[in-house]
C-alpha cells in the first residue's frame, strides 16, 4: 500500500497532466450525470402521473428524456474530444464545437417534436375520458403544422450554424415560390381548400355528407391537405380534391338534431265522413308516441282532393338521429295509422277509374244473333251472309242506281253464265 501511495505522490504531476485520464474522467462524469438525470426525470414522471391533473407535466417530462440524454452524452463526448484535441493538436478535433452545436439544435428540435406528439395524445385521452367529442382531423392537422414548423426552423438554424446565408436563401425562396405557385396552382388551391375545411369545419371525420351539386355522398374517412376520402354507401372510396369544396354546397345530415317523418296518406271518397275522426286519432297517437318529439312541429291535416282519394299528411320529428332506428320508428307509426283507419271502418285508397255510361246511348239487343245488326229505330234486323258488309241506306241506294244503269245485255250474259256454271257443278256431282 505504501508503495502505491509513494508512486502516486512521486508521479502526481505527470498523472494529472495526462490527457487520457482527463478524457476518461469527462466520459465517466457524463455517464454518472446521464444516469442521475434519467432517474430524476423518471421519478418526476411517476409523480406527475399519480398526482397532477394538468396535461402538460407528463408530456414535457416524457418528451425531454431521450433528447436530454442525447445532449448530455454529446456534450460530454465533445468535451472529452476537445481535451484530446488540445493535447494532440489533431485537426480532426477542430470540428468538435460545430458538431456539438448541431447536436444541440437537433436535440432541441427532437424535444419539441416529441412534445407536440405527446400533447396531441394527452388532449385526445383527456377528451375521451371526460366524454367530450374528439375532432381527430383538426388535432392531427394542427400537430402536423407544428411539427413541420419545428423542422423548418431547426433546418434554418442548422444552416446558419454551418455558415450558410439565410437571407440569400430566403430571397431565393421568394423568387422560386412565385414560379412554384404558378406551376402548382391546383396543388395550392387544394392546400388552401383543406385549410378552409379545418378552419370552418363544415364536416369532420365520421360525418355523413352529400352535395346536391355533385354526385358526392358517403361517410368522411380522412381529410388531408390535398384530398378528402369519402366512403360511399356501396363501400367504394371516393377521393375529392379539397378545392372542390369551395365551389359546391355540402349538406351534413350527421349534424341534424332530429329526423323528419313526412308522409301523405289517402282514404276513399266513400269514407269522407270519417276523415275528421281519422285525423284526430292519428294526431293523438303521435302526441303519445314515446319516440316522437312533440315539442317540435307536429301537423296532421286533411290536405287535398286527389283523383282517387282524400289525402291527409303527417309531419313530425323523431327523437333519434340514427338511420336504422329512424326507419323502425317510421314503420311503427305507419302501421299504427293503418290500424286507426281500419278501426274506424275506412280503407286506404288506391288508384281507380270510374266510367259513367249515358243511359240514352243505343245498345245491341240482348237476344240479337252474332251476325245481326240493328238498322235503326223501327227497322227489322237483316241477316247478312258472312263476308258481306252492312251498307248504310245511302250507300245501298247508290248501288241500286249503278245496277239500273248497267246494260241489259251485260245483265243477261251474267245470268246465263251463272246458269251454265250451276249446270256444270250438278253434272260433276252426279258423275262423282
Amino acid at each position: 500500500m505504501e508503495t502505491i501511495i509513494d508512486f502516486l505522490v512521486k508521479n502526481w504531476e505527470r498523472i494529472i497532466s495526462n490527457w487520457i485520464l482527463h478524457a476518461f474522467l469527462v466520459v465517466l462524469c457524463t455517464l454518472i450525470l446521464n444516469k442521475l438525470v434519467r432517474k430524476v426525470l423518471h421519478k418526476l414522471e411517476q409523480r406527475a402521473i399519480a398526482s397532477t391533473k394538468t396535461l402538460w407535466d407528463e408530456a414535457v417530462i416524457n418528451a425531454a428524456q431521450a433528447p436530454l440524454s442525447l445532449f448530455i452524452w454529446v456534450s460530454g463526448i465533445g468535451l472529452a474530444a476537445a481535451v484530446v484535441g488540445a493535447a494532440t493538436g489533431a485537426e480532426l478535433f477542430s470540428a468538435v464545437g460545430v458538431v456539438r452545436d448541431l447536436v444541440g439544435i437537433v436535440s432541441m428540435a427532437w424535444f419539441l417534436v416529441r412534445l407536440v406528439d405527446n400533447g396531441r395524445d394527452a388532449i385526445i385521452e383527456k377528451r375521451r375520458e371526460s366524454g367530450e367529442s374528439v375532432d381527430l382531423a383538426t388535432i392531427t392537422t394542427i400537430t402536423k403544422l407544428l411539427r413541420i414548423s419545428v423542422i423548418i426552423t431547426a433546418t434554418l438554424v442548422v444552416m446558419e450554424a454551418l455558415g450558410f446565408s439565410i437571407s440569400g436563401l430566403l430571397a431565393f425562396g421568394g423568387i422560386g415560390g412565385i414560379a412554384v405557385g404558378f406551376a402548382a396552382k391546383d396543388l395550392l388551391a387544394n392546400f388552401f381548400g383543406g385549410m378552409m375545411i379545418f378552419l370552418d369545419r363544415p364536416f369532420s371525420v365520421g360525418d355523413w355528407i352529400y352535395s346536391p351539386d355533385k354526385e358526392i355522398e358517403g361517410v368522411v374517412e380522412d381529410i388531408s391537405w390535398r384530398l378528402t376520402r369519402i366512403r360511399t354507401f356501396d363501400k367504394r372510396p371516393l377521393y375529392i380534391p379539397n378545392a372542390a369544396f369551395s365551389t359546391i354546397s355540402v349538406v351534413n345530415p350527421s349534424r341534424m338534431t332530429h329526423r323528419r317523418i313526412y308522409e301523405t296518406i289517402g282514404i276513399r271518397y266513400e269514407d269522407a265522413g270519417k276523415m275528421e275522426a281519422v285525423v284526430r286519432d292519428v294526431k293523438k297517437m303521435l302526441l303519445k308516441h314515446p319516440e316522437i318529439d312533440s315539442s317540435q312541429t307536429l301537423i296532421v291535416n286533411f290536405n287535398s282532393f286527389a283523383p282517387s282519394s282524400l289525402d291527409f299528411f303527417v309531419y313530425t320529428f323523431t327523437h333519434t338521429r340514427e338511420w336504422v332506428k329512424f326507419h323502425e320508428i317510421k314503420q311503427d307509426v305507419l302501421l299504427r295509422i293503418l290500424r286507426i283507419i281500419e278501426g274506424l271502418g275506412a280503407e286506404v285508397a288506391f288508384p281507380t277509374s270510374t266510367v259513367h255510361i249515358d243511359p240514352g246511348t243505343e245498345r245491341e239487343p240482348p237476344g240479337a244473333a252474332a251476325g245481326e245488326l240493328a238498322r235503326g229505330p223501327g227497322l227489322a234486323a237483316e241477316s247478312l251472309p258472312a263476308g258481306k258488309k252492312n251498307l248504310s241506306p245511302a250507300k245501298k241506294e247508290g248501288s241500286a242506281a249503278k245496277a239500273a244503269r248497267r246494260p241489259a245485255s251485260k245483265k243477261a250474259d251474267t245470268g246465263a253464265a251463272g246458269t251454265e256454271k250451276k249446270a256444270r257443278t250438278a253434272r260433276k256431282a252426279k258423275s262423282g
